[in-house]
């Protein structure tokens, strides 16, 4: 039986999870927003800080240690066992770098393996509202698709090389509210409609960007006029320093169409939504005609469509009864 010393068991335990996972696990690993990470096979499993918490068994830990342990149900003497046979390396320069979610270091991006069938994605999306040919067509040019394992939507952004570069994903089941991006995802590339147009739509999210795409087919028949590029989120900006950055995927969409005139920006009607609005038009007012456009009704895009379907539904059902009182 082997026999760890406590310089050993000390170094065992300062592995944090995310360095242990980015470093032997990169599959197992899933953004969700800002530091905060889960795991593939445990989507309530939080990473953040150098800490993880198991939202639904209600237990956490400080390590990769503690997890090894406490999730997977090793024995002490196997985890040691796996973590200082790699110690040297996790430990080491290299290593430390990727400690760093947010940083500038080019890391490759693991995108789920695809399933054979589209129908859980398709049936998702239709139940959003989102017109059933722009979901096949976005899934035919391989802007969509769904993951093997939980049925994911997965959505795709691609470089200037025709590379993809960039997913992410939410799952495709009521029941569940994940979302998140793959590892290695660029926000410069985040899930967009390109065309040659004077004006950019920009989007919060891919199904907000689907969502408004729906309300201008169902409007003039016409989806594809003009560019759409969804942001992958925004946040709102400290109250210390009111202006941020423009968002990645917005700079690079300017920097790449030229032609662009007009911004117009359909980001939701919360603090994050309207706060970015305000730092977005304060920095390209100068450059471009800024349009402000939030949804009429509701939250976010999606909302509005909701509302669209629902009031032509409503509409339509009136006219029934109202044709059956002629009777």
């Amino acid at each position: 039986m082997p026999y760890y010393t406590e310089k050993q068991i000390d170094q065992a335990r300062s592995i944090d999870l995310l360095t242990y996972l980015q470093s032997f696990e990169p599959t197992e690993l899933v953004h969700v927003r800002g530091n905060t990470y889960c795991t593939r096979e445990h989507d309530s499993l939080k990473i953040s800080n150098g800490k993880w918490m198991w939202w639904s068994r209600g237990f956490g830990g400080n390590s990769a240690l503690d997890y090894l342990i406490k999730v997977k149900g090793m024995s002490f003497m196997d985890a040691m066992k796996i973590l200082t046979k790699e110690g040297t390396d996790l430990h080491d320069t290299d290593a430390k770098i990727s400690r760093k979610p947010d940083c500038d270091v080019k890391r490759k991006l693991l995108l789920p393996e695809r399933s054979e069938s589209e129908m859980a994605v398709i049936w998702y999306l239709v139940g959003r509202g989102i017109d059933y040919d722009i979901i096949k067509e976005c899934i035919d040019k391989g802007l969509i698709y769904e993951s093997e394992v939980y049925h994911n939507c997965v959505f795709l952004g691609f470089d200037e090389t025709g590379k993809a570069a960039y997913a992410s994903f939410r799952s495709s089941s009521d029941d569940c509210q994940f979302k998140g991006e793959a590892v290695g995802s660029d926000k410069r590339y985040s899930f967009r409609i390109d065309c040659a147009s004077s004006t950019l739509h920009v989007f919060e999210s891919a199904i907000d960007l689907l969502s408004y795409a729906t309300i201008m087919k169902m409007k003039t028949g016409n989806w594809r006029a003009e560019t759409m590029v969804s942001l992958g989120g925004v946040y709102a900006p400290s109250p210390n320093k009111p202006v941020s950055k423009i968002p990645a995927a917005l700079d690079n969409a300017l920097q790449n169409h030229p032609e662009v005139k007009t911004v117009a920006l359909h980001l939701d009607n919360d603090n994050a939504g309207r706060a970015a609005t305000l730092s977005i038009t304060e920095q390209l007012k100068d450059r471009y005609e800024i349009r402000d456009e939030p949804p009429p009704k509701g939250k976010d895009c999606n909302d509005y469509l909701m509302h669209v379907h629902y009031k032509r539904l409503y509409k339509t059902k009136g006219e029934k009864l109202n044709d059956r009182s002629r009777i």
